[in-house]
């Protein structure tokens, strides 16, 4: 279970890649294909259901072109 700040951050870093998509009009299967990910675990990711690992997290970054000092909160 994650501790009170552990799930601002993970809920800060899913807005941030939300509205990163939605910025650039993409849909989340886009994002999920151009990062080789499953589309489910990455819906999951914006909702701040799941927690990327930094790999993965480089991945969707590539995928919505930002720099993850976009995306990361700290």
């Amino acid at each position: 279970m994650l501790e009170a700040h552990d799930e601002k951050t993970v809920t800060a870093i899913a807005d941030k890649l939300k509205n990163s998509r939605l910025e650039r009009n993409l849909k989340q299967v886009e994002v999920a294909e151009r990062a080789d990910l499953n589309s489910n675990y990455y819906a999951k990711v914006e909702r701040g259901e799941a927690v990327p690992s930094i790999l993965t997290l480089k991945k969707i970054c590539k995928a919505l072109k930002v720099k993850s000092s976009d995306i990361l909160p700290f």
